[in-house]
This record gives structure tokens, sequence and C-alpha cells, in this order.
């Protein structure tokens, strides 16, 4: 089982091809209600065993930390659940993909799972095309960076892969610099004003095509009289951006000069 967020694929795509070479369900963590989220209790019950040997989540890092969205997720998980992990020996694995480097973010991870009673037995970093936008001195990746990040990240899953079939578990994953400076000060402020709504508009460059309607992973745009309208549940994961086509989708100034970028990359091949 596999469970995951992201809002310009380049999660989706490492969850579901991580999924694919394992054998593992993939399951889109804001679709799901996490108060009633099971595993299949009915399986293999015979035999006292759990066709799952293992559950992941695949996130992508924010502000040196994990999105809210994933860790809300993991504090609202049914105690049934966690006692089903416990008791059947099931190994947690994570997944946090980056532009260059986690900071804590796997050990926030870590805590939020102990809250619940649950070990992170393995953890893995995944080097994929930046994507944030929304501050100074932040942007994409020069064309020649994406391209090898996106070659190098198909053998990077391929290894983590075959880690997680062969069930060897250990922490692999970039810190970078300065890592508890970065998450301890960095993630707060992120997570009480990083996310301003107010701040995203459309420009007279829509089209009102309802691409970000559709690509933002939490719903929290309406296309209303063919102009999309943000709500307030934002994650900041900035998907209406990167994947408008007109550039119509814009955050405050900052964006105005900023790259783009969403994963699209045909070579390595997921269905919509």
């Amino acid at each position: 089982m596999i469970y995951y967020f992201s809002g310009t694929r380049n999660s989706r795509y490492a969850a579901i091809r991580i999924g694919s070479l394992t054998g593992n369900e993939v399951r889109f963590i804001p679709a799901l209600d996490p108060y009633n989220e099971r595993i299949d209790l009915s399986a293999d019950e015979s035999a006292g065993k759990s066709k799952y040997t293992s559950i992941g989540f695949v996130f992508p890092v924010y502000a040196w930390g994990v999105p809210p969205v994933v860790m809300d997720f993991i504090e609202r998980l049914p105690e049934k659940f966690v006692q089903y992990v416990n008791e059947h020996q099931i190994a947690v694995w994570c997944v946090a993909t980056c532009g260059d480097e986690t900071g804590m973010a796997v050990e926030m991870l870590r805590k939020g799972l102990a809250k619940r009673g649950i070990k992170l037995a393995g953890a893995w970093s995944l080097i994929m095309p930046n994507v944030y936008v929304l501050l100074p001195g932040f942007g994409t990746d020069p064309k020649d960076v994406e391209e090898r990040k996106l070659s190098e990240a198909v053998r990077r899953i391929e290894e983590i892969a075959s880690r997680i079939n062969d069930g060897i578990w250990e922490d692999d994953v970039h810190l970078g610099p300065w890592p508890r400076v970065k998450t301890s000060i960095v993630y707060p402020l992120f997570k009480r004003w990083g996310v301003n709504t107010k701040k995203w508009h459309y420009t007279d460059a829509c089209i009102g095509c309802g691409k970000c309607e559709r690509g933002c992973p939490v719903g929290n745009i309406a296309i209303t009289n063919g102009r999309p309208i943000w709500g307030t549940d934002c994650t900041s994961c900035c998907a209406c951006y990167h994947v408008c086509p007109t550039r119509g989708a814009q955050y405050g100034s900052v964006t105005k000069n900023a790259g783009q970028y969403y994963f699209k990359d045909k070579r390595l091949i997921i269905k919509d």
C-alpha cells in the first residue's frame, strides 16, 4: 500500500512507478477519509497474514518539512489501522521527493508516526525538478538540469523499489546543509504565512480552460463565470500556476517572470 500526495505530479509519478515495481496499491491522500481508512482485513485471514508486506508514504518536501495535508492524514488514521500494522509487523517506509534536499522532513514524519505508535523502517529521498516559485530566490530549474534530474530519477526509483522488494530498510536521505535549522525555523513560518490564498488571482491572459481547477489536488479552485476562484484550502503546491497554458494564474507579482514545470515527460509513462 502506498499513500501519496502530489501537486505538480513529481510525487505522483514516483508513487505510481514504485507501486508498479513493488506490486503495491496506490492511494491519493486528499481523496481519502482518514477516519475510515483501513487495510483489507479479509486478506489471507486463514493464514493469519496480511497481503501487505509494507506501507509507504510518498510526498514532496515543503519548506524542508512534510506537507501539512500528509501529517494531518497520519494524525487522523483510526486506531484499528495502527493496530493492524503493528500486529502484522508491516514495514512502513517513505520517499520524500525534493528539488535538492530534504532537511529534517523525514525526521518530522518519523516523529508523527511514532506518536501514533508506528515505526518508520526506511526512508529515501528522490531528487526531482524544482517547482516552488512563491518566494523570491526560489524557482524552477534550467531545462538541462530538469532533464538530468528526470533521467536520474528513473534509476533512483528502480533502486528504491529494489530495496523495498528485498526488505532492506535504511535511511538514504540527502539532508542538505543546516537541516535542523532550516526545518525548525522555515517550516513553522511556512505553515503560518506561506499559504496565502488571497494572493492567488487570474489575469487578462486567463482563457478559462479550467486546467487550474482540474490540476488542484485538494479541489480548492472553482471556475465561476469562466474564471478561476481560489478557496481557502490551499497547500501552496503551485500546481495551478504551473499547469496554466497562458500563465493566467498568478501569485501576487512574484510569479510574473517565474518559470513553469509540470510533470508530463512522455518518456516516463503513467496513465491519467
